[in-house]
Order: structure tokens, then sequence, then C-alpha cells
């Protein structure tokens, strides 16, 4: 067997390992390898496992959203060589594998007050432009996928969302709300992750638009 089948194999039988448990609220993570995995996050349609000894996260999705695992995929070839997103190293029915993405994303930064240049805009806009040249549409662009590496540069994870024929102004409208608020003096230079939470919930139910515009 050819090393890379092993390694496929291998990443097969660690993602075979996550056993998921819903809730009455949410999804939550039951069991895993424990020996070779570490639970680096979550989102709304999957959890993300550090390998360990590796530079590498395995993304495993949860019932129903196992299909996305097939389209993510297909996203990252064809983002296959812009460096502003993370390099697919394999996948499956119900898994990806990608590079793992050491920095702080920008809510983090928020968080802990570090600043976040306009140069991550610039950077944002021109990944974003490298992927349209793709044929793709990115979406779902927000401050939780938004990393800035220890050297100063800008990834963007989390691309499943980069097909959807829809419009999506979360991007433009977190530039509009950098150069509104963030930009000022007055700007509180750390915000309580609480906050910042409650306005991502009223901003995805419209409720903040005559602020953003």
């Amino acid at each position: 067997m050819s090393g890379t089948a092993e390694r496929d194999k291998s990443y097969k039988q660690l993602a075979e390992s996550v056993v998921f448990k819903r809730t009455h609220k949410k999804v939550v993570v039951e069991s895993f390898n424990e020996k070779e995995l570490t639970i680096a996050g979550s989102g709304r349609s999957a959890y993300v496992f550090k390998v360990k000894n590796t530079n590498r996260v395995l993304k495993v999705f949860y019932a129903p959203f196992e299909h996305l695992a097939k389209r993510e995929a297909k996203i990252y070839e064809k983002l296959k060589g812009i460096p502003s997103f993370p390099l697919m190293h394999a996948s499956g029915e119900n898994y990806i594998v990608i590079d793992f993405i050491e920095g702080f994303t920008l809510f983090e930064c928020l968080v802990l007050g570090k600043d976040i240049d306009e140069k991550v805009l610039d950077e944002v806009d021109h990944a974003i432009l490298l992927a349209k040249s793709r044929g793709l549409n990115p979406s779902d662009i927000h401050l939780h996928n938004i990393l800035i590496t220890p050297d100063g540069n800008v990834k963007l994870i989390d691309v499943v969302r980069f097909e959807q024929v829809k419009q999506c102004t979360q991007w433009d409208d977190l530039k509009r709300g950098y150069y509104k608020f963030y930009k000022k003096k007055i700007f509180p230079r750390k915000m309580p992750s609480k906050l910042l939470l409650l306005i991502a919930f009223f901003y995805k139910r419209n409720l903040l638009n005559r602020f953003v515009t």
C-alpha cells in the first residue's frame, strides 16, 4: 500500500473514531481518539480536531451535514495555490484534512485587544478576488474565520459556502464597521466576547442595518 493510501486510511479511521451526541441545544462530541486528536474548535456543522504531532487538522461534519465534506473539499481544490487559504491534504465522506493555521482570529483580536491593521482588510479583499477568479462566490466571511498568523499574514478558513449563489454582504458590512467604528480613537481596544456575540446575534436578524450602512 502506498504512503498516500496509508495516510488516507489513517485519516478515515480517525474520522470514524469521532462519535457525536445531539443534546436539546446542540451537538457535542461524545468520544474520539484522544491519543491522536485534540478538539480545536467547532462550528454550525462540524468539529475540528488537531492531529497530534502534525501541522494538520481534521474537520469532521456531523449529521445531517456530512455531505458538506465533499463540497468543501471541491472548493479547496479550486483554491489550491492561493496562499491566503490552507492547503487540503485529504478528504472523505464526512471529513477533510487541511493545514493547521496558528494565529488569532479577528474575533480573538478584538477580545484580547490586539491591533487589526488596515492591511488585513486589503489582504482579505485580495484573497476574495483570487477566489472569484476561480469561479467561486466567497460568502460567510466573518470574524471567526479570518486569522492573523504570528508573522502577520492573513488566512481564511471555513470555505464551505463559497459556492452559494446569493450575494453575501457580511464582509462588506464588517469593513464598513471597521472604518466607521474601529478606526475611531474612542473605540475600545478590547471588547467582551459576550458583547461581540450579542452584536452578531442582532446582525443576523437584520437589526443593525442603520448602523453599518
